[in-house]
Parts: structure tokens; C-alpha cells; sequence
């Protein structure tokens, strides 16, 4: 049996308590690892915002990841805040994550899909598993200056 089978993936609010505290936890985690003039992720407050789909994964026992989009222009999204909980991760929920996120991002009409990740060999999971799905490297997009510890990629959507 799919190990997957159990998730429960929804739309969340940020501000929910369960997300909330693993948004926390991310937060905590790149600033113990990323210069703070780096760290690019978003607090729960700034996820709440109206131009941001957030989402959240969950098993029968505890929430498992969060992730989330937000608008860039009419065609043009970026990932943002995707977080695995430790205990899950090499399981495929990131994974799952992530297909649901562009999944969600092509059915609202965008056709590029982009991201900032870490450069550091810390964030070379991810930047496989973005790899993986399509994802290409790209010069800063947006409002991003190119920065040592940032690893910018992108994918259109078909």
C-alpha cells in the first residue's frame, strides 16, 4: 500500500497553529544556516497574504509540510515556504507537495513557476527534488539581487 494514501492535503491558513508552528521551525532552520541578509522565507503573516496559496500536508497523527505560491504578475508564480517536518522527510511528501503546488499553479492560469533555494550543500536535497520536477537554474527574478547563498530556478507550465 501507498505510504502516501493517508495525506490529507489542503488549503491552510498560515496562521493556523499547526502551520504556523512548522513555518516557525523553517524560519528557525534558515536563519541557523543562511547569513540574515539571505534568508528570503515568509513568516506566517506574510503568507496570509491575498496574493499567496498556502497549503498544508497532513497524515492521520500530525501535519507533515507546508507549502505555498504567490502571484508575480498574471502568468509568473514563485514557490514559497515549502517545508518538510524532519520526521518526514525522504518519504515522498515533499514530492507531493510540490506536484500539488504546480498542479494548483497551471489551474489558476500561470505559465512559469519559479523559486529561490539555498546555494549551500545544506539545500542540495531540494534542489534535486526541483531538478527532478522540471526545474531549471535562472538568474534572479522579480525583486531578487544575485546572492552568493541563492540558488534561483524555474519551469514553464504546460
Amino acid at each position: 500500500m501507498d505510504p502516501l494514501t493517508f495525506l490529507t492535503l489542503r488549503a491552510d491558513s498560515p496562521l493556523a497553529p499547526e502551520p504556523a508552528a512548522i513555518i516557525a521551525a523553517h524560519l528557525d532552520l534558515m536563519r541557523s544556516i543562511t547569513p540574515a541578509e539571505s534568508v528570503h522565507a515568509k513568516d506566517g503573516s506574510a503568507l496570509a497574504s491575498p496574493d499567496v496559496r498556502f497549503f498544508s500536508l497532513s497524515d492521520p497523527e500530525q501535519m507533515l509540510a507546508v507549502g505555498a505560491f504567490q502571484r508575480l504578475d498574471d502568468r509568473h508564480a514563485e514557490i514559497k515556504s515549502m517545508h518538510t517536518v524532519e520526521a518526514a522527510r525522504g518519504r515522498g511528501v515533499g514530492a507531493f507537495m510540490l506536484t500539488h503546488i504546480l498542479n494548483e499553479a497551471r489551474a489558476e492560469g500561470f505559465s512559469r513557476v519559479s523559486l529561490e533555494t539555498g546555494a549551500t550543500e545544506h539545500f542540495a536535497p531540494a534542489r534535486r527534488l526541483y531538478a527532478r520536477h522540471g526545474f531549471e537554474s535562472c538568474g534572479p527574478f522579480g525583486t531578487y539581487l544575485d546572492d552568493p547563498h541563492s540558488a534561483f530556478m524555474t519551469r514553464t507550465l504546460t
